[in-house]
């Protein structure tokens, strides 16, 4: 059996593993590369891009160097086929994080439910960036539901695209390139030139996963006219290329306007409204929504990279029986 059933095994194990066992309290590998690039930024930080991409490349590099160090053990004679399926399962639930992003924003989507908004505004950092003393309840709503959506690109599907191209290397090379983004990223005084190959990079690893997710938040919504129409219309306004087709696709699927003023990071932005001319308000309701339509997604992207994984190495297969 070859890489590809490898992959398809794998990752339907890994997803299953994070459905039923979520994130490991303590010990998470993602936290424990938070922690090492953290080190490393600390020896390499100069107010330069170069240096920054010198952080960028030690650090992603290193974490694919280790995917790939990790994925040419079990070829060894002596390891058998099921080796390689529970690594790629073992790096496909350290990567994913769906069930966690599902608690967190259900958590939140409960408390604006029941009227207590500080509690709200407690749980959401674990969500996203935002400052939740500036937001109401329907603002706390909408930045809910804009981080499910745009997680489940970064944080599910982009994940499987990655390890359906290049196996483990690719899960773990993919997971580190979004946390860096995260980490180092964003246009703070500190970061501003030292995160820019962090945040180029991301964009580029993140483009596939971003389209693949809002072509199946498309079919698996509501409205797939209304996303389509929302895709269309508002994802090119997004500053950012990756997450506009994917909060738009979201927004037309579920029928609410996404976007518009946010307090992010000590600065307001202003940013444009995603499927305004068709969409409702937010409502606590709708988050639970979202997480659904995020489930969708998430199975049916395993689904489309292990069906075309499978077919490539179905070609493959054949390609070399009439070469041989």
């Amino acid at each position: 059996m070859g890489a590809d059933r490898v992959f398809a095994y794998g990752a339907a194990a890994g997803l299953l593993g994070d459905l039923f066992l979520g994130d490991p309290r303590r010990g998470h590998p993602v936290a424990v590369f938070g922690r090492a690039a953290g080190a490393v930024e600390r020896v390499l930080w100069h107010d330069h891009r170069g240096w920054g991409a010198l952080h960028t490349a030690v650090c992603a590099g290193g974490a694919v160097a280790l995917g790939a160090a990790a994925a040419r053990a079990p070829r060894a004679p002596r390891f058998p086929f099921t080796a390689s399926v529970l690594l790629t399962g073992a790096a496909t639930w350290a990567v994913v994080g769906g069930t966690s992003l599902a608690r967190e924003a259900r958590a939140v989507g409960r408390a604006l439910e029941s009227g207590d908004i500080e509690a709200a505004r407690a749980r959401l950092p674990h969500l996203c960036g935002r400052d939740p003393q500036a937001l109401d309840a329907a603002q706390i709503a909408r930045a809910v539901v804009e981080s499910v959506a745009e997680n489940t690109s970064d944080a599910v599907v982009g994940a499987l695209v990655w390890g359906a191209v290049a196996g483990v290397p690719g899960l773990l090379g993919f997971r580190a390139v979004n946390t860096l983004d995260a980490m180092v990223g964003h246009k703070s005084p500190r970061h501003r030139r030292f995160g820019w190959a962090s945040a180029r990079l991301d964009d580029l690893a993140g483009w596939p996963g971003a389209r693949l997710t809002a072509v199946l938040a498309t079919a698996a919504g509501g409205d797939p006219r209304g996303a389509v129409r929302a895709w269309r219309a508002d994802a090119g306004r997004h500053p950012s290329p990756n997450a506009g087709p994917v909060e738009a696709s979201f927004a037309g699927a579920l029928g609410v306007r996404l976007g518009g003023t946010l307090s992010y990071a000590g600065r307001v932005e202003h940013r444009p409204v995603l499927n305004g001319a068709a969409g409702r308000a937010v409502q606590a309701g709708d988050i639970d929504r979202a997480v659904r339509l995020s489930r969708r997604v998430s199975w049916l992207a395993l689904g489309t990279c292990a069906a075309v994984k499978l077919l490539c190495g179905r070609r493959d297969r054949r390609t070399k029986g009439r070469t041989s």
